[in-house]
């Protein structure tokens, strides 16, 4: 017999966070682009991050049409993403800065890293975004889910941190209280 879900978290009832779900009223839109395993995940903290803002789209997809992606890309996009070797160079965006101001919408690509690169390898104009990205050592709490890649984030950490550096004027780091109680809540089942 299958275990009662959370219609709005989608957790088992005894691992349900939705007690501790914020709701962040942010003036630039995000947008998730989600790997359709990913949202099967236990652990999905891009839907946690879409739960949180008010301001935001979970899109769950490998492949978009150009035509889809180009009705879901607003002007003045950005993507949360590493600038890495393999990708184009673009324009980084830094906190504070004109072009940090005038975005209207961040990019999120939620997936493993495997993952996330067969997804900006499918849609060159993501590429092309101008770029997101963070200097220096990182450090998650994500105590229940580890990256194949060193100092690296969760998504909901990353949307936390980019979009406090973006709007600094609201508390971004409150979305990650879903993030700790799930974290909690795991680790006592454990």
């Amino acid at each position: 017999m299958p275990r009662e879900t959370c219609p709005t978290c989608q957790r088992p009832l005894n691992v349900c966070y939705c007690s501790a779900l914020v709701h962040i009223p942010n003036r630039i839109r995000v947008l998730i682009i989600q790997h359709p395993l990913e949202q099967k995940h236990p652990f999905n903290t891009g839907r946690m991050a879409h739960l949180c803002l008010d301001n935001s789209e979970l899109v769950v997809a490998e492949s978009l049409s150009d035509e889809s992606l180009g009705v879901l890309l607003q002007p003045r996009s950005a993507l949360l993403y590493p600038s890495l070797s393999w990708l184009p160079q673009v324009d980084l965006v830094e906190p504070g800065t004109p072009q940090a101001e005038a975005i209207q919408q961040l990019v999120v690509v939620d997936a493993t890293w495997r993952k996330s690169k067969k997804i900006l390898h499918l849609h060159p104009a993501l590429q092309q975004l101008p770029r997101v990205s963070f200097e220096g050592e990182l450090h998650s709490n994500y105590q229940v889910r580890h990256s194949s890649l060193e100092n690296s984030l969760s998504t909901i950490e990353s949307i936390a941190m980019a979009m406090q550096g973006l709007e600094p004027g609201i508390e971004f780091q409150e979305i990650l209280r879903p993030f700790e109680k799930m974290i909690e809540l795991q680790t006592k089942q454990g």
